[in-house]
């Protein structure tokens, strides 16, 4: 970058690089920094594929934020030309009384989404590849679906570039500081200073911002891709994307073409780990586990194994997001503690750190992201 930039953004993963994007588009001449090289599996942006839903059980107050980024994905489509977000419904299964059924259920009404509760037997009836016992139920959205995730990551990067952004990978950043009203962000290569800063590091959060001492922990996450056997039920054309809250723990799973396969991944009872280990690949008793909860409830959708990966959860305390200023810098924007739940929510969220970047404030309802709610004076 011939130019000294407006914004320096660390971390270049999905939420990073869509607001590199938003702020680039904005018109101001962005520097975005990441450790590791474009694509990496690393963090919490790899992968295949991402669910998408707006029902939200984790909290009402969510609905606002994932209405418009559904219109932002729709646009980010139409900007890149490339398909991204694919709405072939959701079974969100459970108890009836659990926390997922109930509080998808208490969005839908709050805002007045569409959204039906199944039986086991209406379940079965309309998709025949799920087979649930008498004691759960399933609440079907359909406006959920899922989004590709690796592709999106590239459309912000490709967008922000064309948009004049400038982005550096392979470059680990090793401090960064406040000068006055502007900032000094150094790395292995270089120091470059800038008027704003903003910090999406993903798991490196905790040491990016050790200065705030926020409570988050980082996760490892398995999941898989199955080669169907049955792809007449779960492909991505025939089949709904799925959250199951169980006895064997709570599971996401979605379909996809058949040369991806059928993912599934665990959501709950996941080991802590430091996000500068290289994670251990996954193991046979996690294939093992993923067959049986398959076997129990999507007859036909365990076949052989196509592909088999891990990705970081950065959990916060509450397991909500954290999008805020610094309390102590005002001319730097934070981000992180996405909880395993944020990826959905990237182009909204690359708005709002814009927001905040360029004027301080934001129209977006994100009250209660605030980072306030971890001091220890609260």
């Amino acid at each position: 970058m011939a130019e000294t930039p407006d914004v320096i953004v660390i971390g270049l993963g999905v939420m990073g690089s869509s607001t590199a994007y938003a702020l680039a588009k904005r018109g101001l001449r962005v520097l975005g920094i990441d450790a590791l090289a474009p694509g990496h599996d690393r963090g919490s942006s790899h992968g295949e594929s991402r669910i998408i839903r707006q029902a939200y059980h984790e909290a009402p107050d969510y609905v606002p934020l994932i209405q418009r980024s559904y219109a932002l994905w729709r646009e980010l489509e139409a900007e890149s030309n490339r398909k991204l977000l694919w709405q072939n419904g959701g079974l969100i299964i459970g108890a009836p009384d659990g926390r997922t059924v109930a509080g998808t259920i208490k969005s839908g009404q709050l805002y007045n989404l569409p959204y039906e509760l199944l039986s086991p037997a209406e379940v079965g009836k309309r998709h025949p590849g799920v087979r649930l016992p008498e004691d759960l139920v399933a609440v079907l959205e359909p406006q959920a679906g899922f989004v590709l995730a690796a592709e999106t990551v590239r459309t912000f990067q490709e967008l922000a570039r064309a948009n004049g952004a400038a982005l550096h990978f392979d470059e680990p950043v090793l401090s960064w500081s406040t000068n006055g009203d502007g900032v000094t962000v150094t790395t292995g290569k270089g120091s470059y200073q800038a008027n704003r800063l903003v910090i999406a590091a993903g798991p490196w959060s905790s040491s990016v911002l050790a200065d705030l001492g926020l409570p988050l922990e980082v996760q490892r996450v398995p999941n898989a891709h199955f080669l169907s056997e049955r792809y007449d039920h779960f492909d991505s054309e025939k089949s709904t994307v799925f959250s199951l809250l169980v006895p064997e723990g709570h599971y996401y799973a979605i379909p996809g073409p058949e040369k991806i396969g059928f993912k599934i991944g665990r959501h709950d009872s996941l080991p802590s780990v430091s996000a500068d280990d290289v994670q251990p690949a996954v193991t046979d008793d996690e294939i093992t586990m993923f067959r049986r909860v398959m076997d129990h409830y999507l007859p036909g959708s365990s076949g052989p194994v196509a592909a088999a990966l891990t990705c970081l959860y950065t959990m916060t305390p509450d397991k909500h997001f954290i999008l805020d200023r610094h309390p102590e810098h005002e001319q730097v924007v934070i981000a992180c503690g996405f909880s395993g739940h944020g990826f959905k929510f990237a182009p909204v969220v690359g708005e709002v750190l814009s927001d905040l970047t360029i004027d301080g404030q934001t129209d977006h309802p994100i009250g209660f992201l605030r980072a306030s709610r971890f001091s220890k004076t609260q």
